[in-house]
């Protein structure tokens, strides 16, 4: 939710304060419990009958020979011996962006390494080669390929000033320099010229974008290697169909057939975790918490868009709700002592502990001590090894905690600095949770080894979880402030500092582009198949920025959330 104009808040700031001296003050003079916080969320807006009444013709076998009939095709394309390394390029980089990488690892791989010599050692200064080059340097990274930064010092003239003006490089060089890691300061300045030289493009109002730079705008805000690839086919589909002479037809005709026939997959995905939470039935005794399955499953497929990963996704939206949950139990609905008495029963994990509270934390309690114990029971069956259970449950313990020193700060008035709140926030945002159950639930079996590569990707999963919390703290605080919640970053900033929103959020952003490039460098050094299993931890924040964006997208429903989730998972392209 956005702050109104003629609300500051740098008011607000001294408000918060004003208030929880207030109700310090308040509880000394009267024991009494203190006022519950206001939900301000809205009721669930989907229609869950109509949503079980999806079906999709896609589902039928038929349709999944046709995309192998398709992609035989298409792969003549590689073996084609007059292709040139630009071509074969491009030719990568619409497959990947079509979604159809899974049809064509093979030999994506073997047209990468034929051309990765053809294309860093030939130095040019025409505008193809350096376009050719950019583009290079994107893929071979994404690719996990090794790709020096010196790729690009070509871009630079005497003077240090990048001598690009065609727009469709400037965008591949732009692109490409968010795949930088720390100390590389070629990419760090390739960024702040490209992005300088295409603001000024984007300002200048006789300026005209053709099809190909339809996301100059997207580009600059919100860089390819932040975004969700599953949620940005369709839009590559629908751009690639206004320019269609540029694309290969059948390659076009795939990507269409092959994102209707993922779509049926979650379809049905979707329809089991409906009748899931339909079947828990507790929403009506909780007023104060958010609906959210729908969104939940949203985030989850963004994670791990797979087919065969459905077990996954439908464990991770029911974490996902949980979370929501549990949080607003912290968040809105309980006093301190109320939430205190909570920990403790997630830390001895039994339900009597519970007794004495109110009925609906009661509840909260019963559901997600029964959801855990299934998904960990449902593991154990289908992957057999050691018991998810032990894991999982210190992991909800650790959340719970950092929720309830989040309460603790709140009802004591007290505004952390910005690393105090980070050190426990990148806990509280859930990401630490979300990734435990994203390793297991991807795993072929639960062992010791497991468990090492959680631990292992450590580095990655803190700064993965520290996008977590910056991006929900960017969409959210506003709204937060208005219910009463703990202060976030943004407010933590501004109160240390003594600075302006717009100073604090510009430093939050510096500190999510930061991360990013810890969680590029620690990405690479991971073996190939363990980069197949982290790419969906790294997914987490990538779905991040696509929840908060553009607020609020567990909050606020009907809005972008609603239009992603009926773009993506309800309608097929026709």
């Amino acid at each position: 939710m956005i702050l109104s104009q003629t609300t500051s808040y740098r008011n607000i700031v001294s408000l918060f304060s004003t208030m929880q001296t207030n109700k310090r003050q308040s509880t000394t003079k009267k024991q009494s419990l203190p006022e519950r916080k206001i939900s301000t969320y809205k009721p669930n807006i989907w229609k869950y009958d109509h949503l079980l009444t999806l079906t999709s013709e896609y589902s039928e076998e038929k349709y999944k020979v046709e995309a192998e009939k398709l992609k035989e095709e298409v792969s003549c394309k590689f073996s084609n011996s007059t292709i040139s390394p630009l071509d074969l390029l491009e030719l990568i980089d619409s497959i990947d962006k079509l979604g159809l990488s899974c049809y064509f690892e093979v030999e994506t791989k073997e047209a990468l390494e034929k051309i990765i010599m053809s294309v860093k050692t030939k130095s040019s200064a025409k505008e193809e080669d350096l376009y050719a080059t950019a583009l290079c340097f994107r893929l071979l990274r994404e690719h996990g390929h090794h790709a020096s930064q010196d790729m690009l010092k070509d871009f630079f003239d005497g003077k240090g000033k990048l001598k690009v003006s065609d727009v469709k490089t400037l965008l591949e060089v732009l692109e490409g320099s968010y795949m930088s890691m720390e100390g590389e300061n070629i990419l760090d300045d390739t960024r702040l010229f490209t992005t300088k030289n295409l603001k000024s493009l984007v300002s200048k109002s006789d300026y005209t974008f053709t099809n190909k730079e339809y996301n100059l705008s997207n580009s600059l805000s919100f860089p390819l290697a932040w975004r969700v690839k599953w949620y940005e086919v369709r839009k590559h589909i629908c751009a690639r169909e206004l320019e269609c002479n540029n694309t290969n037809p059948m390659l076009l005709k795939l990507a269409k057939l092959n994102f209707n026939i993922i779509q049926a997959t979650h379809q049905k995905d979707l329809k089991h975790v409906l009748r899931w939470w339909r079947n828990v039935s507790i929403v009506e005794d909780l007023s104060f918490t958010r609906d959210r399955i729908v969104e939940s499953f949203f985030y989850a497929v963004g994670v791990a868009s797979e087919p065969q990963q459905g077990s996954m996704r439908k464990w991770l939206t029911k974490v996902i709700e949980s979370v929501l949950i549990v949080d607003d139990v912290y968040d809105i609905y309980g006093s301190l002592a109320q939430v205190q008495q909570f920990t403790r029963a997630i830390e001895t994990w039994d339900p009597n502990v519970v007794e004495g509270l109110p009925e609906c934390m009661q509840i909260c309690f019963r559901s997600l001590y029964d959801t855990i114990e299934d998904i960990s029971f449902e593991i154990q069956q289908q992957k057999g090894g050691l018991s998810a259970l032990p894991y999982l449950k210190q992991l909800w313990v650790n959340f719970c905690k950092a929720l309830l020193l989040e309460a603790t700060w709140y009802h004591k008035g007290h505004i952390p600095t910005l690393e105090e709140y980070l050190d426990n926030g990148w806990i509280s945002s859930s990401g630490p949770l979300l990734s435990l159950h994203v390793i297991f639930g991807l795993s072929n079996k639960i062992t010791k080894e497991t468990h090492d590569l959680y631990e292992d990707c450590h580095e990655i999963i803190y700064h993965t979880s520290v996008v977590i919390r910056l991006c929900n703290d960017q969409g959210t605080s506003a709204a937060e402030l208005e219910r009463g919640d703990v202060a976030s970053s943004i407010l933590c900033y501004m109160q240390q500092e003594n600075v302006s929103e717009d100073v604090a959020r510009e430093h939050i952003e510096s500190i999510i582009l930061d991360s990013w490039k810890k969680i590029n460098y620690h990405f690479n050094t991971l073996s190939t198949s363990h980069r197949k299993l982290v790419k969906h931890v790294v997914n987490e924040a990538r779905m991040a920025h696509v929840m908060y964006q553009f607020g609020d997208g567990f909050g606020v429903q009907d809005g972008e959330t609603r239009d992603q989730v009926l773009f993506n998972l309800v309608h097929p392209i026709t």
